[in-house]
């Protein structure tokens, strides 16, 4: 017997598959997937509980994946979620994602690998999500990704652009690579203008495939940077993703207030230079487009500047005094050290 709504494009079956993959590859064994809507109870120890939320999507970084490098993707998604709120000050509760693409198959269990390593390294449940079928809106092997998540923080211990003082000294933290943004560049430069493609060795790169670099998956800080709010440390994050340097450090900081940042203070991933050789690049629109080897800025008090360099370098984690903040007439960023 011929099924209508199969015959049109869409299987159901193919979702009640990814359901049951979620649950057996997930750790939370509540009843959450599979139900109308993800449940989660606010745990205790909250004086005064705010949730924090946050969405996002991975860009033009997915049309890299099309080759089937899929299991880091997800990754970066729970990532661009879950370090906004952390810049929040706040501690990853829970995620859910959505995923659309033309034909529901092995690619959305690769995917989905990559959502659950994520909610892993955020401490975060997985509580439901949707995948949707749209034939004829994508194609069979293409897709999107975007997710949701909430966090949860005191009220009195949210981070606030009033946090920041005069003095307080700038840590950055090392990012993993390109993260996911500024992906519709990296692309034109190196796949328009330039006849490379994922499987380029540049010796630029150590040899290295040019799409190792490119599909490193977003570093999520949580683990580096929640005992450091827990402790009271920070004053202020800057999440550095789209806008890079000029637009990110800026939101962190109160009127009055600049942050005045030594580029020559850390290394950068090699794969900045390469980005900027090829795409012939001005170095200060790079500081306005990417991260620059720093996925995290933090504002911290001058006395507690060693104690929180020496907590985020006790284990993987590369961190860097960068500069600091000192009054301005204006709310802005000053790179010293920039051609």
């Amino acid at each position: 017997m011929s099924n209508p709504y199969k015959d049109a494009g869409v299987d159901v079956e193919s979702g009640y598959k990814i359901s049951k993959f979620v649950k057996e590859n997930t750790s939370d064994k509540s009843l959450n997937i599979g139900n109308f809507g993800g449940m989660y109870e606010i745990p205790e120890g909250y004086r005064k509980p705010v949730l924090i939320s946050s969405n996002d999507g991975v860009g033009t970084k997915i049309l890299l994946t099309e080759n089937g490098a899929l299991d880091t993707i997800g990754i970066d998604c729970v990532a661009m979620c879950v370090n906004d709120i952390l810049a929040q000050g706040a501690r990853p509760l829970y995620f859910l994602d959505y995923i659309s693409t033309g034909k529901v198959d092995e690619k959305i269990e690769q995917i989905l690998v990559g959502v659950i390593e994520g909610c892993r390294q955020a401490g975060a449940d997985l509580i439901g999500g949707e995948t949707a079928e749209m034939p004829d809106v994508y194609s069979d092997t293409s897709y999107d990704i975007a997710g949701f998540s909430v966090g949860i923080a005191d009220k009195d211990d949210i981070l606030l652009k009033e946090n920041v003082k005069d003095g307080d000294v700038l840590i950055g933290i090392a990012s993993s690579g390109l993260h996911s943004n500024g992906y519709s560049l990296i692309r034109k430069i190196f796949f328009k203008d330039n006849t490379f493609d994922m499987h380029s060795k540049l010796s630029e790169l150590d040899d290295k495939e040019l799409g190792e670099y490119l599909l490193s998956p977003t570093k999520i800080y949580v683990q580096d940077v929640l005992p450091l709010l827990r402790k009271k440390l920070i004053h202020g994050i800057a999440h550095i993703t789209g806008g890079g340097f000029y637009e990110n450090i800026p939101r962190m900081l109160p009127a009055g207030m600049a942050a005045f940042i030594d580029v020559n203070k850390w290394p950068k991933n090699k794969i900045f230079d390469v980005v900027k050789k090829y795409g012939n690049i001005k170095e200060d629109d790079m500081y306005h487009i990417f991260n620059m080897g720093l996925g995290m800025v933090l504002a911290v008090d001058s006395s507690s500047a060693s104690e929180v360099l020496a907590n985020l370098n006790s284990a993987d984690t590369q961190a860097w005094i960068i500069g600091d903040i000192q009054q301005s007439q204006e709310s802005s960023i000053k790179l010293m050290g920039v051609e």
